[in-house]
């Protein structure tokens, strides 16, 4: 048991990802942490439900990190659950063109130098060295550009492999979205070689790998955790903040107490109009069909020409992710099962008949990763002395990610004085 540091109090609001990252970064230096969340569950975009269509425990959406995620590693180790991520045992990315039905697997070597682009049954199909010429481009700085202005955006490289990956990882269409995030991305993973990129897969959900092991471990901790306690006002007096207004009464801070707003941006600009967030959001679309996969399925599958993006595998369903996804979330859900289920029978070569299934939709999933709501992202250091923000949505310098999100966290601990 950890004891709390004399006069340190801190308010974390908002118990997704980075509202739990701060929570578990102040529990460590012994400050005393009050967590307020909305919800009647932790976890924001980042959940499990228990599903009374599918009768199942089905996550949200699917969520991938890689193995070289320092901030996933660090807040997995210091809640316990270093265990509960999945995967194989390299970085070995497989796709299928629905087009063609052309298979093949990327597969990077593990060390920096890249010499798997040497060889062709590593790399993209009809792809040569020069192509990939590209991605180092990628990673170099490139301020207020779009990636459009970068490169090219066309070619079997771009198309097969550049493309669908950058649009998961931006949820923004990656010809509009900002070229430095992108490169920040890419410097992290692939520039640091295929061991810093190792596919992972929160197991058995996300609930268990990064919610329900954080809250046990903050309540061991002596933290108090509130659910279902909307914050409604700020008392800012001066340059600080003074009371908390919540929807069961108000809280005043005493001398020295902090408060960290892990909010989604547009709770931030109705409590702080004054500060700069992003207002342009992109949507995902998730589909969870309950049927076991055939055998030899892998744990993900990229999926090319298709409206599914990426199919996971998991024992007792498969789940599909479509990013940027604006154009399908207000489709009918039948009709999106239809149109999702299609692809992924067509990859796996399972019967069209629609097995039971759940459509989610997130509208609002992250914010446009574009050169201008790049620079509405604010720092975690408010004016108001005791006031810190934390979210994906934060200038992290990544785009809207899982490592993203436990980073603003960790961001926000470490200013506290």
């Amino acid at each position: 048991m950890t004891t709390a540091a004399p006069g340190k109090r801190v308010h974390v609001v908002g118990a997704g990802l980075a509202g739990l990252s701060a929570a578990v970064a102040f529990a460590k230096r012994g400050v005393s942490v009050v967590l307020s969340e909305a919800a009647r569950q932790a976890g924001g975009r980042c959940r499990s439900f228990r599903d009374s269509q599918l009768d199942m425990v089905i996550d949200n959406g699917n969520h991938l990190v890689l193995s070289g995620n320092p901030a996933v590693m660090r807040y997995l180790a210091a809640i316990g659950a270093s265990d509960r991520l999945a995967g194989p045992a390299d970085a070995a990315f497989p796709y299928v063109d629905l087009a063609t039905r052309r298979r093949w697997t990327l597969r990077p070597n593990d060390g920096r130098l890249p010499w798997w682009i040497l060889s062709a049954d590593r790399r993209v199909p009809d792809t040569d060295i020069t192509d990939y010429l590209a991605l180092a481009k990628l990673m170099l700085r490139h301020p207020g550009q779009r990636i459009a202005d970068v490169l090219p955006c066309r070619g079997m490289l771009w198309d097969m492999f550049l493309r669908p990956l950058l649009v998961s990882v931006l949820n923004t269409p990656p010809e509009e979205a900002a070229a430095d995030l992108a490169g920040a991305v890419m410097r992290e993973t692939f520039a640091k070689g295929g061991r810093a990129i190792h596919p992972r897969i929160a197991a058995p959900s996300l609930a268990e790998a990064f919610v329900e092991p954080a809250l046990r471990h903050l309540r061991d901790r002596g933290a108090e955790i509130q659910l279902g306690r909307r914050l409604m006002a700020l008392k800012l007096v001066g340059e600080a903040v003074a009371g908390l207004t919540f929807t069961d009464g108000e809280v005043a801070l005493a001398p020295g107490e902090s408060v960290v707003l892990a909010v989604p941006p547009w709770i931030v600009q109705d409590l702080l109009p004054g500060v700069s967030v992003p207002d342009a959001f992109c949507a995902i679309v998730n589909g969870h069909f309950k049927t076991a996969p055939p055998p030899g399925t892998p744990p993900m599958l990229g999926l090319i020409g298709g409206t599914a993006e990426w199919v996971f595998a998991f024992a007792d369903r498969l789940s599909v992710t479509v990013s940027a996804a604006d154009a399908l979330v207000d489709r009918d859900n039948d009709e999106l099962a239809n149109l999702l289920w299609h692809d992924v029978a067509a990859a796996h070569g399972l019967s069209s008949s629609l097995p039971p299934w759940r459509i989610v939709k997130e509208k609002r999933a992250t914010f446009a990763a574009t050169p201008a709501q790049e620079r509405r992202r604010p720092p975690c250091r408010t004016r108001w002395r005791n006031l810190y923000l934390a979210g994906d949505w934060t200038d992290t310098g990544l785009p809207a990610t899982i490592e993203g999100a436990l980073r603003s966290g960790e961001t926000a601990a470490g200013l506290l004085p």
